[in-house]
């Protein structure tokens, strides 16, 4: 398989991932506050969120890209 199909396939499941879940989170933890020896650590939970026309767009271009890669030079 040659890297433009491989690329053109990426590209859709990761429009498809991010279509049905529509985003994904994360845990970020961060040092509040600093005394001595003690440390005041907080664990913030984000949300990024993909947009149906990003993830839409993804699984366009990746059906073009794997279609040029079955064309013959």
């Amino acid at each position: 398989m040659n890297a433009l199909r491989l690329t053109g396939v990426v590209l859709i499941v990761l429009g498809l991932a991010g279509f049905f879940t529509g985003g994904f989170s994360f845990t970020k933890e961060t040092t509040q506050a600093k005394l001595g020896p003690l440390e005041l650590t907080v664990k913030d939970r984000q949300t990024v969120n993909v947009p149906q026309w990003l993830s839409l767009g993804a699984i366009a271009l990746g059906a073009v890209v794997l279609v040029l890669g079955f064309r013959k030079p």
